[in-house]
């Protein structure tokens, strides 16, 4: 195998991966304000990662508690408005995270606290299982939620949702060292410090034509030098 074909197989390789697996992150802030250090974790510990699939019909966002304070996600809700996904497909748990489908309570707490209060879609939440502090999400654990996409959406659909803030998602968090609870709802990103870029379908088809632009060159190449000698 030449060395560019080589860089071109490695260059595919690398453009299918990011397609598949390259996230948005999002930070979530406040909600209510039941402590100002409670708040503070939860601000600077949780974060969510919103991953396009392999699978088009479906979008897995993945829960962060990067710690190192006790804090505990107990509680996931989306507030849907554009009808973005259907349904929960299946729920991943990390290490020491146990949830299942449908949240008690099944609104997210303190909702009318915002501007424009939130209102969990139906069907689009989960909660830890008893006892749910300990089976949350604690500093250093993840949780990985897969949605189904409705007909005709788009995990573009998804990103754009949440950048225009009809498609939110909400936290309920306990398990802080003073015994408090506070809830969370995500944030949109601001330049320069918003998500990373994840390549859309056209400028990977654009990609593909480049190097498949190389390869042809590539053959080429030694039969032209050879109508030259």
């Amino acid at each position: 195998m030449s060395r560019l074909t080589a860089l071109a197989a490695f260059i595919a390789l690398a453009l299918s991966a990011s397609a598949a697996d390259a996230g948005w992150m999002f930070g979530f802030g406040e909600v209510t304000s039941n402590s100002a250090t409670n708040v503070a974790i939860g601000e600077s510990q949780l974060s969510m990662e919103v991953i396009e699939l392999r699978r088009s019909d479906r979008v897995r966002i993945k829960f962060y508690n990067v710690g190192p304070d006790a804090s505990s996600i107990t509680d996931v809700y989306f507030d849907d408005r554009n009808s973005v996904f259907s349904s929960i497909r299946s729920i991943q748990n990390g290490t020491g995270v146990s949830f299942s489908e449908g949240a008690t309570p099944k609104n997210l707490p303190g909702a009318n606290n915002l501007l424009d209060p939130f209102q969990t879609s139906l069907g689009l939440n989960a909660d830890s299982d008893p006892p749910v502090e300990i089976n949350g999400v604690n500093p250093g654990e993840v949780l990985g939620i897969t949605l189904n996409l409705a007909a005709g959406k788009t995990f573009w659909d998804v990103i754009s949702g949440i950048n225009n803030a009809v498609l939110r998602v909400g936290l309920h968090v306990q398990g802080f060292a003073n015994g408090g609870s506070e809830s969370f709802v995500n944030v949109t990103p601001t330049t320069p410090d918003g998500p990373p870029i994840v390549p859309e379908p056209t400028s990977l088809a654009l990609a593909g034509l480049a190097i498949g632009g190389l390869l042809i060159k590539r053959r080429r190449k030694p039969d032209s030098e050879s109508a030259e000698a």
